[in-house]
C-alpha cells in the first residue's frame, strides 16, 4: 500500500472519529443531575460500562467495588482466587496473565488511560501494570481474549479496564455528599492499612478526594527452614509501605455534557533483607545484602463525558481523556562484598515511561431501511519518552567498570554499572477504530464488523550514559509500522438476559523497547541484546460463546482458539567470533503459537437467602515449530461456592481447585502439584450503627501446601521447593464505616 493511500485512509478514519465526537444538537434544558450511564448485558448480569470502551465487549466480565468489598480484594492475586479463575498474577514477572498470556501482551487502562508494561531486560526492574490501588477502584473489568478493535496494540491476552470512583458512587440518592472509610488487616504480609473517600456536591459542581495507605512485611509461605543461601525455604525478610491519592472535579450541564479533571498517585516502596543471596562462604555475608522494589505512577487528565438527554441528538453517548502520565519503576541492592572486589557494592536501576496522549470514543445509533445502526469510533494518540538506568557503585581499582577496563575475566569487567543498557526512546502511537453493530429493525440478530489502524513509531536518541558503555557500538535504526486489526462478531439477543455470539478478530502487539534496542554486557564476558528488526506481534482469534441469565440466575460460557505469529522470545547461542565468551542472548520472532480453551461460570441466587455459584477456566498452549509446551499457560482451574445472606448477616464456603503441572523434562523447573483449597469468609452489619460493615475471612482453611503454577513459570533460582509455595492459614479483617 502506497503511503499516500495509507495518509488518506488514516485522514477519512480520523474525520469519521472527529465527527463522532462533536457536541450534540441543541436540545431543551433539563433538570442537572449525575450522568447514569446505560447498561449492558455481560456475563450473565447486567453492567454498567462506558461507551465505546475496551469492556464494551460479551467478552467482558466485571466486578464492581461492592464485590471488591465484600471479596476482600486487595491484589490482582485476589482476584484471581476468589472470582476470576482465569487471571492470574505473576509476582516474579509483576505481570496479569490472561489465557496464559502476561507481561506486555495483557492491556491494562485506568480511565481509559494505557499503563504500560516496563520490561527492563536484563536488571529485573519490571512491572508497572500493578500501580494502582484497590481501595480507589470502581469497578474492573476483565476482556478475555484478542480484540486490538477495542484495546488497541498488546491486547493478545485480553485487558484489565480499571475505573476509579467518581463522586455519584459515593453521593447517594437526595443527598449532596457521601464518604466511606474502611481499614483491613491481613496475616498473609501482616499488613495493616486504611482508606477513606468522601465525594461533596455543590450545584452542578461536585468534588472527590480518596486516599490509602498500607504497610506490611513479606508474603507467607510454606516453608519452614530459615537461615541463609540457597538452603532457606522461608520468604526473605521485608517491609513495604504503599499509599494512593485520587482527586476528582466533575461539572455537569444540563445538556448532558460532564467536564472533569483527575489528579492521581501511586506508590509503592519495600525493603528486603535478601538472605537467599548471602552465606559464611559467598561474595555476601550475613547482614551483607539488602534489596529493593519500588513502583510509583502519577497522572493528571481532562475528562469528558456526554450522555445524550433527548432523542434529537447527532450523538448518544461518548467519552475522552487528555492525559499526562509517568510511571517509574525501580530496582535496587545495597551491601558489602566480602571477595574481589571487596567493599561497598550498590545499585539502583530505574526504568521510566513518560507520556502524554489523548483516548476518546463515540457511539451513535441510527436506521437506514430495515437495518438498525450501532456506530461506535475512537481515537488515540501517544507520544512517550522511555529512560533506563542503573547507578550503582564498586570498589573496582581506578574507579567503577567501563572508566578502567581490566583484562578478561577480570571482576571488575562483569559489573556493568553507571550506565544505561539502551537509548532513550521516543515513541509515538497511533490507534482509531470504527465498528457497527447491524441487525434488523426489530430483529434478535446482529452483525458487528470493526476495523482499527495501530501505527507506532520508534526513535532512538542518544545519550552520554548509553554512548560511553563499554558494549556501544553505534546507534541503532528506529523502526516504524503500521497493522490493522479487522473483526467480524455475530450474536443473537432474543432477550436482555440472552446473547449468543461468535467472533473472528485479529490482535496485534508492537515489539517494546527494551526488546528492539537492550544492549547488556561488554566484551570479554556476555551479551544480552534487542532486535532492532523484530516484526510485530499477530494473531488471530476465534471464540464461541453465551451469557445468559441476570443477577439472580445466569451464567456465562466460551470457547476460545488463538494463533500467534511473529511471537517474541529470546535465546542463548554461542558467540562464534569469541568477543562474548559467556555466550550471546537475543530476542528473535517465534512462527507460530497456538493457545486454546474453555471457560465456564454460572449462579442462582434463592429466595431463603441461599446461592451457589462457580467457574472454570481451562487452557493449553504450544510452540506449534518446536512442539514445546507454554509454560505461562495456567492449568485448569476451578471455584465453586455457597453462601447464605441476610439482611444484616451472611457467610460463604469457596473451593478452589487447579490441576498439576509437571515438567520433569527440565531440571531447571519446578513442578506445580494439583490441589484443593477452602476459603471461608462471613460479613456482618450491626443495626444498632448504620453503615457499619464488618467482614472476616480464613483462607486455606486446611493450611494446605500448594502452588501456583504461573508464579512458577519463569523460576530459575536454586532454592528449595517450599520457597516458592503459597502462603498457608491465614486471616483477613476488615472494617468500612459509609457515611
Amino acid at each position: 500500500m502506497t503511503s499516500r493511500t495509507t495518509r488518506n485512509l488514516l485522514m477519512t478514519c480520523t474525520a469519521i472519529v472527529a465527527l463522532s465526537a462533536v457536541q450534540s444538537r441543541a436540545q431543551e434544558p433539563a433538570a442537572a443531575e449525575a450522568t447514569v450511564l446505560e447498561t449492558i448485558v455481560v456475563k450473565g448480569k447486567r453492567v454498567a460500562v462506558p461507551a465505546g470502551g475496551v469492556a464494551d465487549t460479551p467478552l467482558a466480565s466485571q466486578t464492581t467495588a461492592e464485590e471488591i468489598e465484600a471479596n476482600q480484594i486487595t491484589s490482582l492475586d485476589d482476584l484471581g482466587r476468589s472470582l476470576e479463575p482465569g487471571v492470574s498474577f505473576n509476582r516474579n514477572t509483576r505481570s496479569v496473565n490472561i489465557r496464559g498470556l502476561e507481561q506486555n501482551r495483557v492491556v491494562t487502562t485506568i480511565d481509559g488511560i494505557p499503563i504500560p508494561y516496563l520490561q527492563d531486560g536484563a536488571r529485573e526492574a519490571d512491572g508497572g501494570a500493578d500501580s494502582f490501588s484497590f481501595s480507589s477502584l470502581s469497578t474492573i473489568d476483565i476482556v478475555r481474549g484478542a480484540d486490538s478493535s477495542r484495546a488497541g496494540s498488546g491486547a493478545l491476552g485480553g485487558a484489565v479496564v480499571l475505573r476509579t470512583l467518581e463522586p455519584e458512587d459515593l453521593i447517594g440518592e437526595g443527598r449532596d455528599w457521601g464518604g466511606v472509610a474502611k481499614s483491613t488487616y491481613d496475616s498473609e504480609d501482616r499488613s495493616f492499612g486504611g482508606s477513606a473517600a468522601v465525594a461533596k456536591r455543590i450545584e452542578n459542581t461536585s468534588v472527590l478526594f480518596q486516599g490509602g495507605y498500607r504497610r506490611g512485611h513479606e508474603r507467607d509461605n510454606q516453608g519452614e527452614v530459615g537461615g541463609y543461601s540457597t538452603t532457606r525455604s522461608e520468604p526473605n525478610p521485608a517491609d513495604f509501605n504503599e499509599y494512593n491519592l485520587l482527586f476528582k472535579l466533575r461539572q455537569y450541564t444540563d445538556s448532558g455534557h460532564v467536564f472533569g479533571f483527575t489528579g492521581e498517585r501511586f506508590e509503592r516502596d519495600e525493603d528486603i533483607d535478601n538472605r537467599t543471596g548471602q552465606s559464611l562462604t559467598s561474595t555476601y555475608r550475613p547482614g551483607n545484602l539488602d534489596g529493593s522494589e519500588d513502583i510509583r505512577r502519577d497522572r493528571l487528565s481532562l475528562d469528558y463525558r456526554f450522555d445524550a438527554v433527548g432523542d434529537d441528538a447527532w450523538i448518544d453517548r461518548a467519552n475522552a481523556v487528555f492525559y499526562w502520565q509517568n510511571v517509574l519503576r525501580e530496582n535496587g541492592a545495597e551491601g558489602s562484598r566480602a571477595t574481589s572486589p571487596a567493599g561497598a557494592y550498590s545499585r539502583n536501576n530505574t526504568f521510566e515511561e513518560r507520556s502524554i496522549g489523548f483516548a476518546g470514543n463515540a457511539e451513535t445509533s441510527f436506521v437506514t431501511g430495515d437495518l438498525s445502526h450501532q456506530m461506535t469510533g475512537g481515537l488515540n494518540i501517544a507520544f512517550s519518552k522511555a529512560s533506563q538506568y542503573s547507578g550503582g557503585n564498586d570498589t573496582c581499582p581506578g574507579g567503577p567498570y567501563p572508566t578502567n577496563p581490566r583484562l578478561p575475566f577480570y571482576s571488575c569487567n562483569f559489573l556493568h554499572t553507571n550506565q544505561s543498557d539502551m537509548p532513550d526512546v521516543d515513541g509515538k502511537t497511533l490507534g482509531v477504530f470504527i465498528e457497527d453493530k447491524i441487525g434488523l429493525r426489530d430483529g434478535p440478530f446482529f452483525l458487528t464488523p470493526g476495523l482499527r489502524y495501530d501505527w507506532y513509531d520508534y526513535d532512538p536518541t542518544a545519550t552520554v550514559a548509553y554512548t560511553s558503555g563499554a558494549n556501544y557500538t553505534g546507534m541503532p535504526a528506529g523502526q516504524s509500522e503500521g497493522q490493522f486489526s479487522p473483526k467480524l462478531r455475530a450474536s443473537y439477543e432474543p432477550d436482555p438476559g440472552v446473547e449468543l455470539y461468535a467472533q473472528w478478530a485479529m490482535g496485534f502487539r508492537a515489539p517494546d523497547v527494551s526488546e528492539l534496542y537492550l544492549n547488556y554486557g561488554a566484551p570479554g564476558t556476555y551479551l544480552t541484546v534487542g532486535n532492532p528488526n523484530l516484526e510485530p506481534e499477530t494473531s488471530n482469534g476465534f471464540e464461541i460463546g453465551a451469557n445468559l441469565g441476570d443477577d439472580d440466575f445466569g451464567g456465562h460460557l466460551g470457547a476460545f482458539y488463538n494463533r500467534y505469529q511473529n511471537f517474541i522470545d529470546s535465546e542463548s547461542r554461542v558467540d562464534p567470533t569469541g568477543t562474548y565468551p559467556m555466550g550471546i542472548t537475543e530476542y528473535f520472532n517465534r512462527n507460530k503459537v497456538r493457545i486454546y480453551g474453555l471457560e465456564l461460570s454460572g449462579h442462582k441466587r434463592f429466595n431463603n437467602g441461599m446461592r451457589v455459584y462457580g467457574a472454570l477456566s481451562l487452557a493449553d498452549g504450544e510452540d506449534l515449530d518446536s512442539g514445546e509446551s507454554i509454560r505461562s499457560v495456567p492449568p485448569l482451574k476451578v471455584v465453586l461456592g455457597t453462601g447464605y445472606a441476610t439482611e444484616t448477616w451472611g457467610a460463604d464456603l469457596v473451593f478452589t481447585a487447579a490441576k498439576g503441572v509437571e515438567n520433569d523434562a527440565d531440571a531447571n523447573t519446578i513442578d506445580a502439584p494439583g490441589y484443593g483449597i477452602f476459603d471461608l469468609t462471613g460479613w456482618w452489619e450491626p443495626e444498632q450503627t448504620q453503615g457499619l460493615t464488618i467482614r472476616a475471612g480464613i483462607y486455606n482453611i486446611f493450611d494446605k501446601t500448594y502452588y501456583d503454577a504461573v508464579n512458577l513459570a519463569t523460576i530459575t533460582t536454586p532454592q528449595p521447593d517450599a520457597y516458592y509455595s503459597e502462603p498457608g492459614r491465614t486471616f483477613k479483617v476488615s472494617l468500612t464505616q459509609r457515611f
